[in-house]
C-alpha cells in the first residue's frame, strides 16, 4: 500500500511540475488583459485606420495648437493599475512593492510611481517598506 501511495504522490508531483509554466503563463496573460482593459475599443482601432492621417492631420503641441493640458497620453489616474495596487494594499496591509509587483505580474519600477501618487491622494500610507490603507 505504501508503494502505491508513494508512486501516486510522485506522479502528482511530476504533473505539478509540468503544469507550473502554464499557470505562470495564465497569470501573465491575465495581467496583460487587465492592462489592456483600460485601452478599450478605441485602442484596438488606433493601429488599423491609416486613412485617418490623410483626412485629419495630427494635432501639434506648442503655441497656437489649440486647447489642452499639454500632457500626452491618457489622463492621470484613469488606468487600472492604481486601482489594482490599492486593492492589494487594502487586502494585505503592510505589503511591499516587490510583493505587489509579483502579485500583479508587472515590474516593480512602475509601482514606485503609482503608490506615491496614491499616497498623495490620501488613499495609502507608507510605513517602513510596507504600504497600508488609509
Amino acid at each position: 500500500m505504501a508503494d502505491f501511495v508513494d508512486q501516486k504522490r510522485s506522479e502528482m508531483e511530476s504533473r505539478l511540475k509540468e503544469l507550473r509554466p502554464l499557470i505562470d503563463e495564465y497569470d501573465r496573460l491575465e495581467a496583460a488583459v487587465a492592462a489592456l482593459s483600460s485601452v478599450g475599443a478605441g485602442g484596438a482601432r488606433r493601429g488599423t485606420s491609416s486613412s485617418r492621417t490623410a483626412t485629419k492631420p495630427a494635432r501639434r503641441s506648442g503655441s497656437g495648437a489649440g486647447k489642452g493640458s499639454g500632457r500626452r497620453g491618457r489622463p492621470k489616474g484613469s488606468g487600472v493599475r492604481d486601482k489594482q495596487a490599492l486593492e492589494l494594499v487594502t487586502a494585505s496591509p503592510g505589503v511591499t512593492i516587490p510583493e505587489i509587483a509579483q502579485e500583479m505580474g508587472i515590474k516593480q519600477n512602475y509601482l514606485y510611481r503609482v503608490l506615491p501618487s496614491l499616497e498623495k491622494e490620501g488613499l495609502v500610507r507608507k510605513k517602513g517598506r510596507g504600504w497600508y490603507p488609509r
